[in-house]
């Protein structure tokens, strides 16, 4: 566990206490700034254990405590991680020793950051997120509520009880989907009238990222396709294929499907295109009223769990609803040959951008009612039941 030097430091110490509470033994690094904020004396007393802090000390003989460090713990959480730390990381600096024992390390690594929320949205800290992520370390990202600064925002730690939490779920689900391939599609699609109007929809993508960071937890390997989403998706750059219509996220899904594990058509794609597509900006002063022809689309869920040639083994729908939203469901789960339909109530749209949905998960032989329950939560839900299923396949 490596602590840096923000305020939020004080909570590293209850999660230390909370981990070696479930038996975990702990071994801890305070970085320079971090013992401005707590001391080695009070890290030492919860843990009974070592702290180090010195790259270069009277006790380390040989000089390989850093690759001690990094071969002898089996994760390594960095609570709170500051932008500074986390733009050290991000851009190889090896000045210290927590930063030196990451870099040196052959294990997983996952950041909780903690900082003012102007520096959380700040340009060049995205940029090193996006960096880390790429290089597949986990980010449990801020919350939003009032900092130390007083200001509101995103930036506050998570919950230690919350980061302990995310640690259990990591050693229980990491094997559970290793060596298996998914392809996630999320977001809204839209099909354009002329270059500057479209027919579209509201869908944010939130639910689609929550469950590209679930199965990720659980090992999976996964690809994400992703409908005019604008906010950061947790997987390397080269994992993710942008699109912005139904029909180029139809050609991007025919071509990566073969080889493919496991399908998740999460995004809202549209049942029609405009026929009549103009490349010019249609003027009002030209047209009383216009008529809009519109075609059908390819059913991307259809193509996928009919094409017997090229169907991954499993293969789960969304099914967003205004009314019946079971009964519609459940007849979707069939006429569309899936084995997991996730049928939602789109509460007069308001589920659109919202962190939580009224969900069901159907299948076969069984109808889970979650009632109102976070997109995270949802998320941990359906990958659960996708690793049930493929623990018997």
């Amino acid at each position: 566990m490596v602590i840096t030097g923000s305020v939020a430091a004080y909570k590293a110490i209850e999660i230390a206490r909370l981990l070696q509470k479930k038996s975990y033994d702990v071994s801890c690094i305070l970085t320079n700034a971090a013992q401005n904020f707590v001391t080695k004396l009070q890290v030492a007393s919860v843990l009974k254990n070592n702290v180090y802090c010195e790259l270069f000390s009277r006790d380390d003989v040989d000089g390989m405590t850093h690759i001690r460090l990094s071969r002898d713990n089996d994760l390594i959480l960095v609570a709170p991680a500051t932008a500074d730390f986390i733009a050290k990381i991000a851009n190889g600096y090896a000045d210290d020793l927590a930063s030196t024992v990451l870099l040196a390390s052959d294990k997983d690594i996952i950041m909780a950051p903690a900082m003012n929320h102007l520096m959380w949205e700040n340009k060049i800290t995205k940029e090193n997120i996006v960096k880390l992520i790429s290089r597949d370390i986990a980010m449990i990202e801020p919350i939003k509520d009032e900092l130390a600064c007083q200001e509101i925002g995103y930036g506050k730690m998570c919950e230690p009880s919350d980061i302990v939490s995310s640690i259990d779920d990591y050693f229980e689900n990491k094997k559970k989907l290793r060596g298996k391939k998914v392809l996630v599609t999320g977001g809204g699609t839209r099909e354009y009238i002329d270059p500057i109007r479209y027919i579209g929809n509201d869908s944010s993508g939130i639910q689609a990222i929550e469950i590209a960071k679930a199965l990720k937890l659980m090992g999976a390997d996964v690809i994400f396709v992703a409908a005019n989403i604008f906010m950061k998706i947790p997987l390397s750059e080269n994992k993710i294929y942008h699109v912005k219509n139904s029909e180029e996220m139809f050609n991007v899904v025919k071509e990566l499907i073969s080889g493919v594990d496991i399908f998740i058509g999460c995004a809202a794609v549209s049942d029609y295109r405009v026929e009549n597509y103009s490349n010019y900006k249609i003027k009002k002063e030209s047209h009383e009223r216009i008529n809009i022809e519109l075609v059908r689309n390819v059913d991307i869920l259809d193509f996928v769990a009919n094409e017997s040639n090229i169907r991954p083994k499993i293969v789960v729908g969304f099914a967003a609803e205004t009314q019946d939203v079971v009964e519609n469901g459940k007849a979707k789960l069939l006429r569309k040959n899936c084995d997991l339909i996730v049928a939602n109530d789109v509460e007069n749209g308001n589920i659109f951008g919202s962190s939580e949905s009224l969900a069901y998960i159907i299948s076969p032989n069984e109808i889970d009612d979650l009632g109102k329950i976070s997109k995270k939560n949802l998320a941990k839900k359906i990958a659960e039941k996708i690793s049930i299923i493929a623990s018997v396949i």
